[in-house]
This record gives structure tokens, C-alpha cells and sequence, in this order.
């Protein structure tokens, strides 16, 4: 096995993705999602949330077994440096350490962007990111108790919270992804995290 390869997300990556993602909508509450959407689908909604956050996948030996994002936490102006973060692993990197390195990766990249706060929600039971999310340095907010009903019952949903940067008087608006993802500072925090493969999948 080569070694991973973490990168922003390209057009020939959504079927790989998906791939990724269909098991936790059929097996899982971690998504809420009841049917696994069409590749069409999935790449309106990627290539939509890739217009302004990052999308990071991961890459061995040409299969995607991983990835990563930012989105919209809520629409509303006041609300724009909050986002939400996902990631989503196969299960055969599933204790690698890699889930640690994309969000470091994904997390500098929307500092950059100028984001101050990160959100996930972490449905119930779901006890790998229950664990993950406190050890990377999330802070535990509260919980939507059975807010969601999927296979036979339901389901509570903990928040958890991150904070990228200061709190800032008057705030500049965060830029979006496409105005700087050909940047040396992007390249750099892309650099940096597949240094952080190599020596992790050595």
C-alpha cells in the first residue's frame, strides 16, 4: 500500500466518496439519511459545499477511503464564520490516525479562510466520534435528545464545539475556498498534513 494522500477534492472524486459514505447511510444513525442519494446527487451537494469550504479526500493506490468537510453551520449573515465539520472513513482506516490528520488539515485550512467557530454533531450511539471529537479538542455543548428516527428508533444528537481563532471585534468575512485554494499558504497546510501521513503510514 502506498502512502495516503490527503488533497482538495477534484471532479473525479465523487464516486469514490460515495463509496465511503453509502455504508454509514444503510448500516449507521451516524447519518440521518435513510437512502444512499445518487451519484448526481452527492456531487450537486459536494461540488456546491466545494464553491466556499473545503472538501479534503484521501487517496491510496487511486481509491478515495476518506474525506472531509467544512459547510454551512446556519444561513443567516450573523452566523457566516460558523461552519460544521464532517468526515466520513472506510472502515479498513477506520484507528489509523488518519481522522486526526484530515481535521487538522481541513481546520487550518478554514482559519485561513478566516472561520472561528466548528460544530459537529455526533449522533447516538456513535461512540468512535463520541471519543474522537473530546480528544481532538471539541467541547461538549449539549444535546437534541430523539431528535432523529432511523431504523426502528430514535435518536439523540450531542454538539460539540470548536473554536479556530479569537473572538475579534468587526470580523472581515470569511473568503471562500475558490479565491484561495491554489494558494502557496493552502499548498503548505496540504504539504504539511501528507508529511504528517508519511511518517504515520511508515
Amino acid at each position: 500500500m502506498n502512502t495516503p494522500t490527503i488533497r482538495l477534492i477534484r471532479d473525479t472524486d465523487y464516486a469514490g466518496a460515495l463509496a465511503v459514505y453509502a455504508p454509514y447511510v444503510l448500516d449507521t444513525v451516524i447519518t440521518f439519511e435513510y437512502e444512499v442519494p445518487t451519484l448526481d446527487e452527492f456531487t450537486r451537494r459536494l461540488s456546491a459545499i466545494a464553491k466556499h469550504y473545503p472538501v479534503l479526500v484521501c487517496e491510496v493506490d487511486g481509491d478515495i477511503v476518506a474525506y472531509s468537510y467544512g459547510s454551512t453551520h446556519r444561513v443567516k449573515t450573523a452566523y457566516q464564520w460558523s461552519v460544521e465539520s464532517t468526515i466520513y472513513i472506510a472502515e479498513a482506516y477506520h484507528h489509523k490516525g488518519l481522522a486526526s490528520i484530515l481535521y487538522t488539515c481541513l481546520f487550518d485550512i478554514l482559519r485561513l479562510q478566516g472561520f472561528i467557530n466548528v460544530y459537529a454533531g455526533i449522533s447516538v450511539p456513535d461512540g468512535k466520534s463520541d471519543k474522537f471529537h473530546p480528544k481532538f479538542g471539541f467541547k461538549y455543548l449539549g444535546v437534541f435528545p430523539k431528535i432523529g428516527y432511523k431504523h426502528g428508533s430514535w435518536h439523540d444528537l450531542k454538539w460539540y464545539e470548536y473554536i479556530l481563532s479569537e473572538h475579534i471585534y468587526n470580523p472581515p468575512n470569511p473568503i471562500p475556498i475558490s479565491e484561495i485554494q491554489d494558494s502557496e499558504a493552502v499548498r503548505e497546510i496540504l504539504e504539511k498534513a501528507n508529511n504528517e501521513l508519511k511518517i504515520t503510514f511508515q
